[in-house]
């Protein structure tokens, strides 16, 4: 497993407030915290995910995403991995420039299924900190935000897997045998012009002669090279036209889905209570840093708190970053100066 480091990192907005970051390439990582608190879905309040994320290392592949935890006192921190139950993953996962995605994960204990969002969620991957909100209400919706910004909404059972369909194709409906859903047919009245088939697809070509040194009994008797025929239309096919017994395509019947039910409870992925929080991830280059994590029952709470910590700090970090970006380009032009006139030198005349 990836070794962590306690740190603010290269760029930040206070150097006394520190982060957790991995610090090993191409290594899986995985670390649990208790929550002071637990949270239990019965309660019927909202459940607000919320901490920040920066990957100091311009990340090209790996997760960044938190997990939301069951398991009490019987909760094994040494054992946390891949396979440790979750109640909700929520955070971003990037690997190349077309998979970039925020992941929203929810349990559903009536499927024993992990349930994905089904619509892209984009997320940040730049080297400055980003804060993430994950929010799940008890009336069955939710909602993403990225720097408090709102990127993602709706009700649960559009937007993931929760429930089956609620109408299905009506099982003792068939397309009728004498359907007709053919909308073109060939015309009965066009007929193939005679001597239509006689027609050549290649011909001799008219503007070939025979070259003047050709010698018919050293080379043979001479024959013009052949060229596509332009009377040639290929093999002849009626044309078509509407067909009167035209119905359209036919639409399977549609019926009431036997099994759909509606859940009250899909929100409910932490009945059994939810007690630790978790970072369980794969990174090809390591450098992401985690810090402000909060989970709580109240929006305003963690909007507050995010006043506090990622709003408060993020302006001095972008001006520390600006800076270090800036250092860097200068170094790297002087370097190539350097280089230029040494190659100068080596190159001058001799005497």
């Amino acid at each position: 497993m990836g070794e962590w480091k306690h740190t603010a990192g290269e760029w930040h907005g206070a150097a006394d407030d520190k982060g957790i970051q991995t610090s090993q390439d191409a290594r899986f990582y995985g670390l649990s915290a208790p929550m002071t608190k637990a949270f239990n879905s019965s309660e019927k309040k909202d459940l607000v995910i919320q901490y920040t994320v920066k990957h100091e290392q311009k990340i090209d592949c790996g997760g960044a995403y938190i997990k939301l935890l069951p398991g009490g006192d019987n909760f094994d921190a040494k054992k946390f991995g891949g396979d440790t139950p979750y109640a909700v993953m929520f955070g971003p996962d990037i690997c190349g420039s077309s998979n970039k995605r925020t992941h929203v994960i929810l349990h559903y204990d009536k499927k024993d299924d992990n349930l994905l969002i089904k619509k892209n969620v984009g997320t940040e991957d730049n080297q400055l900190t980003h804060l993430y909100t994950f929010v799940l209400r008890p009336d069955n919706t939710f909602e993403v935000f990225v720097d408090n910004k709102s990127v993602r909404s709706g009700k649960l059972d559009d937007e993931f897997d929760f429930l089956p369909p609620k109408e299905i194709k009506d099982p003792d409906q068939s397309k009728p045998a004498d359907w007709v859903d053919e909308k073109k047919i060939p015309d009965p009245e066009d007929k193939k012009p005679e001597g239509y088939d006689d027609i050549p697809e290649e011909i001799p070509d008219p503007d070939a002669e025979k070259p003047d040194d050709w010698d018919d009994e050293d080379d043979g008797e001479w024959e013009p090279p052949m060229i596509d025929n332009p009377e040639y239309k290929g093999p002849w096919k009626p044309k078509m036209i509407d067909n009167p017994d035209y119905k359209g395509p036919w639409v399977h019947p549609m019926i009431p889905n036997p099994e759909y039910e509606y859940d009250d409870e899909m929100y409910a992925v932490c009945k059994d209570g939810c007690t630790h929080v978790g970072f369980e991830l794969w990174q090809v280059k390591s450098g992401t840093i985690f810090d402000d994590i909060i989970i709580t029952d109240n929006l305003e709470e963690a909007q507050k708190f995010a006043e506090e910590t990622f709003f408060k700090k993020k302006d001095t970090e972008k001006e520390m970053f600006d800076e270090i970006q800036k250092k860097q380009r200068e170094e790297e032009e002087a370097a190539m100066a350097d280089e230029m006139d040494e190659e100068d030198y080596l190159g001058g005349d001799e005497f």
